[in-house]
């Protein structure tokens, strides 16, 4: 396993608090990620796909904190990070908090 693998903590999202979750998904550019997960298969997207209005360290910071609220995994392949949304898990924690994400227009500009 490479140090970078390594590096990826991932927390369930049972074990995360409702303030942390509202937190995560309060961030515009990470609605987006959510929402651009949400209308793709698991493991499809890399970090490096999404069409974000930031710069790389804080494109990796939006995804770690989705991954640090348990809204999110990624594995590592080859040079390129994977991402899945944990909606069945995220879902059972936190009924209905995804549905409103996702249906919820895009901010202008994002």
């Amino acid at each position: 396993m490479s140090r970078r693998a390594r590096s990826l903590s991932h927390v369930h999202p049972a074990d995360v608090t409702l303030s942390d979750a509202l937190t995560a998904l309060a961030d515009p550019v990470r609605r987006t990620i959510v929402r651009e997960l949400a209308g793709g298969p698991d493991w499809t997207r890399a970090c490096g796909t999404f069409d974000l209005p930031v710069t790389k360290a804080t494109r990796s910071h939006h995804f770690a904190v989705l991954r640090q609220s348990g809204v999110i995994e990624q594995r590592d392949a080859g040079a390129r990070r994977l991402n899945r949304l944990r909606r069945p898990e995220f879902d059972a924690a936190f009924p209905g908090l995804l549905d409103l994400v996702l249906s919820e227009e895009p901010a202008p500009g994002i």
